[in-house]
This record gives C-alpha cells, structure tokens and sequence, in this order.
C-alpha cells in the first residue's frame, strides 16, 4: 500500500470514530451540521473540481494517482486533521494537487470550480519567491465537502478570492495553510449562503516575517446561513495578520464569525488585528460574531472588535433630508458599510464581479 493510500485509510477510520461535529464542540456552536444534513449525513460521494483552463508553469497532479509525486506524499493530509476534513480525505477518491515551482510568477490566475455533491479535495503548493491569483467558485445542489490544503513556501505570495453563490443545500469549506518566512497570503471570501453554509480557515504563520491578510463580506436573506471560522496561529516572532468581515442578514438569515488567533509563546513582534461587524435588516435575522485571543507571548500588538447593530438613523435621516428616498439611502449605506471589505481584493477585475454579485444580493434583500 502506497503512503497515500495509507493516509487515505487512516482518514476513514479517524471519521469512523469521531463522527459528524455536533453544536456541542465549541467550533460548531452556531452551526448545526448534522441537523442540516439529516439522516443522510455527508455521504461517500466525491465531488468534482474544474480547472477553467490552466495557466502555464502550473504543475498538474491527479490525487487519484496512487504514485503521485513526491511533493504530492509530502504534504497531502498534513496540514488538518478534524474529522469533516478527514471524511474528504477518505471519500474524495481522488482529487487535484497544483504546484508552482520555485521563482515562477504565474501571470494568470488559476480559476477553480468546485461543482455537485459530494467530498473533494485540493493542494496547492507554491515553492520558494512562487506566487499566484486563485479565484474560486461553486454552487452545492446537494451536501459538499470541500478539504484544502494550501503550502506556501518562503517568500511565496498567494492572492485567493472565494465567491460563493446562494445554494440551497449544505457546502462546508476546510481550508488549512501554512507560511514559511515572509510568505504573504491574501484572501477575500463573498457568501450569499445556504441552508448551511460554513468555511473554516486554519492559517499557521510558521516563518518569520508571515502575513495573512483575510477579508469577507456576506449578503443573507431568507433563511439562509452562512459561517466563517477562522483559526491564526501565529507560531513564531514577527509575522502580522489582519481580519476584517462584514455581514448584512434579512429575513431569518443567520451570519457567523468566530475568529481566533494564537500568538505561541516565544513569537514576539507578533502583530494580529481583526474585526467583525454586522448589519441587521430585520428583527428576525441574527448575527453571531465572536474574535478570540490566545496569547502566550508577551510583545505583542494584538487587537479584536465586534459589532452588530441597523444602520445608524442619523446618516440615514441626513440623506433623505437631501432629497433622496429612503430605500436608496438604505442601499447607499449598506454598500457604504460593506466597500472597506472589499477593497482587499487585489485585482480590479475580480472586485468588480464580487461587487456585482453583492450588488445583485442587496437587490433582492432591500
């Protein structure tokens, strides 16, 4: 039996025994991944992943291959090991695996979809001074179980966008990372939701001189649900993170954060900031934001801030005093509070289609 083969098997048995979370593990407080599911549970389907054409110095590998590369054996199934992104591991069947050699500057971006029901599985390992744009979309008719693996190697840079389009069934995200020295990594995630829509991020800042810089926004109406969970570990001195998400919920939608950062101890000069607010639309929507700090170093910048409220009457009232109707000052404060999210995203063309997307979500909300 090959190493992944093995790894695979190991992955079958740790979900055996542990099973799907339930809201009694504090991660999973304010999702309820096993009631949406119902009886079926998640299934051993696998799911499909499509490469929108792929750019030149990408190397491709088919985690299906049980001799795949060495690279691939490397870090395939190291960096999470929690039991929803075990059960991907093991059902997944295969899967993609990207590199981008050593100093290679992919000038395309690498667009991904990530379509039907099911497990899937994704690594992609960017060697030392690599860098590249990952723009990544996905629907989920039915329940989806996406594990990603993301190595970034000593001053490699990754700029990766997640739009997320409304589902009406459960679409469940595990992304895991790890930075080596002075390796950047800057994400944007846009969800309009789902019957339970949750991505988790586990980002270790392992060299010195890291960064993770990650902003979202969510648009939620009906009874839609949508959650990001995140995990910074900051592991050694000198590496800086920021965090900031902005939410909108109508209806009786549901917006999750739940953000933590660990400063280790010994990781001095460590800088981490992050920021969660939301907007509620109506008296029946909800919003649940809670930062966390776990610091066991003692020179540090570390910063956290939570917020829910409307918008604020005053703004609103100074411009329909101009002569502008109430529905448009609503619309024009709510894009107000969300644009700051979304001026992280690097690429102008990128912003501008997150943008129209949640300028068609604010359409059908207000």
């Amino acid at each position: 039996m090959t190493a992944l083969a093995t790894r695979r098997e190991e992955a079958r048995t740790s979900f055996s025994g542990r099973g799907l979370p339930t809201r009694r593990v504090e991660d999973w407080k304010y999702s309820d991944l096993k009631s949406a599911l119902g009886e079926a549970g998640l299934g051993e389907e696998a799911a499909a992943t499509r490469i929108m054409g792929l750019p030149q110095g990408l190397e491709f590998s088919d985690l299906a291959d049980p001799y795949a590369p060495a690279w691939v054996a490397a870090h395939l199934g190291t960096l999470a090991r929690n039991a929803v992104s075990e059960a991907s591991l093991a059902f997944a069947e295969g899967g993609i695996a990207l590199r981008v050699p050593a100093g290679q500057a992919i000038a395309t971006p690498l667009a991904l979809e990530l379509s039907g029901k099911g497990h899937l599985r994704l690594l992609l390992v960017l060697e030392a001074g690599a860098s590249l744009s990952l723009f990544e979309t996905g629907d989920a008719a039915g329940p989806r179980n996406a594990g990603i693996e993301i190595v970034l190697g000593e001053d490699a840079s990754l700029d990766h966008v997640r739009l997320s389009r409304p589902v009406p069934g459960v679409q469940v995200e595990e992304i895991a990372l790890s930075l080596a020295a002075r390796a950047r990594y800057n994400a944007h995630f846009a969800s309009f939701g789902g019957k339970l829509s949750r991505t988790e991020l586990t980002i270790a800042l392992e060299g010195e001189g890291a960064q993770a810089h990650l902003s979202g926004v969510s648009v939620l109406g009906g009874d839609a649900h949508a959650d990001i969970t995140t995990h910074l570990i900051h592991a050694t001195g000198n590496t800086h993170s920021t965090q900031l998400f902005k939410k909108v919920a109508g209806g009786k939608a549901r917006a999750v954060y739940q953000g933590r950062v660990t400063v280790a101890k010994g990781a001095d000069g460590a800088d981490s900031r992050q920021t969660a607010k939301a907007l509620l639309l109506s008296e029946t929507a909800e919003a649940d934001l809670k930062p966390e700090l776990e610091i066991f170093a003692d020179d540090v910048k570390c910063a956290h801030g939570a917020a829910i409220g409307d918008l604020d009457a005053d703004s609103l009232f100074y411009l329909q005093a101009r002569g502008i109707p109430e529905a448009d000052a609503r619309a024009l404060l709510i894009h107000a509070f969300l644009e700051d999210a979304l001026t992280n995203i690097t690429r102008d063309d990128v912003r501008g289609m997150v943008r129209n997307a949640v300028g068609q979500a604010l359409a059908a909300l207000t």
